[in-house]
């Protein structure tokens, strides 16, 4: 598998939606971007589905669609769900319109997109009307990477709670008010900015808002000014990575950190990951990755703003700083 993030989009709204007037909203949420439908099982969940790819930590599924079965990533930092421009050519997919969109991974090379309405089947779950941007994936959608052509987002995961049992390496979506979350999880302080969610995490003392995303493998990821001010670029030593995003590959440089803490949880002597800047609105500064619930139970509730895990015991990693 490929190093580094595993990251591929950002999905930043254009002026071209409404210039931010509530008429634009309305547009956006109700014609462009209208809320999927979903019909669960009749146990209101989707039913365990297994880990799609196993050497990788984000959580992927098989889904059927058009007959045929993609494997795509469910990606809490990704604004919408997206699929692969070649796979829609692939499958001649006809209900293609114009959709007033610009793109950006963490390279921060933009891509203007198009849209598309899907209807997929995810175990016992369908998921119908689903508006998603057609964009170039890149490796993400490719055997070499990846090999996920589709990406579910927050439009996705803003209608269902998703758990997810990294031991058993398996996943569920469940409809919110049929979900009991397991005795073994606790709260993670989070809150919802626009329709990601996020948590405090603190990089060598540094405070940082950073987005739940698990669609990133790494413990965490962050800008250049935000390692910069934690001091993470002060001549450690570093390496070079690569991660694939929106795309392709961008370059990434990793440094090692001596404390970074979520919650009351530690850990020592981590790599972080560093991405380049990028002049845009709601560019996050900081990114929380799947190494920070290895084998956890985790359950995002982006719906109702809420995150629990499965405690660990002894979970300090490394010698104390």
């Amino acid at each position: 598998m490929w190093g580094g993030m595993k990251r591929r989009a950002f999905l930043i709204r254009t002026a071209a939606v409404g210039a931010a007037v509530a008429g634009g909203l309305w547009l956006k949420d109700h014609v462009l971007w209208r809320k999927p439908r979903l019909s669960f099982g009749t146990d209101g969940s989707s039913g365990w589905s297994p880990l799609a790819v196993t050497e990788t930590a984000t959580p992927t599924v098989r889904v059927d669609m058009a007959g045929r079965s993609f494997v795509a990533l469910i990606d809490s930092g990704a604004q919408y769900s997206v699929i692969d421009r070649a796979l829609v050519a692939e499958l001649d997919l006809t209900d293609v319109f114009d959709m007033p969109l610009v793109a950006y991974g963490v390279g921060g090379r933009p891509q203007v997109g198009r849209g598309t309405t899907l209807a997929i089947t995810v175990g016992d779950l369908r998921i119908e009307g689903l508006r998603a941007a057609i964009l170039d994936l890149g490796p993400l959608a490719r055997e070499e990477g990846l090999g996920a052509p589709l990406i579910l987002g927050q439009d996705v995961l803003g209608e269902a709670v998703l758990d997810i049992d990294m031991k058993g390496r398996r996943v569920r979506l469940t409809r919110p008010d049929a979900h009991v979350p397991p005795p073994s999880v606790r709260p993670l302080a989070v809150r919802r900015s626009g329709t990601a969610l996020t948590t405090e995490i603190v990089v060598e003392g540094t405070p940082l808002t950073a987005v739940i995303d698990t669609g990133s493998s790494a413990l965490a990821a962050l800008s250049r000014s935000a390692a910069e001010a934690a001091g993470l670029l002060d001549g450690r030593p570093e390496r070079s990575g690569s991660s694939i995003v929106l795309g392709g590959l961008t370059s990434a440089r990793v440094v090692e950190a001596r404390r970074v803490v979520v919650g009351d949880e530690v850990w020592n002597g981590t790599e972080v990951h560093v991405y380049a800047d990028a002049p845009l609105p709601n560019y996050p500064r900081a990114l929380l990755g799947m190494a920070a619930f290895a084998d956890r139970q985790v359950v995002l509730d982006l719906g109702r703003g809420r995150l629990h895990l499965s405690s660990e015991m002894d979970l300090m990693v490394g010698p104390p700083a």
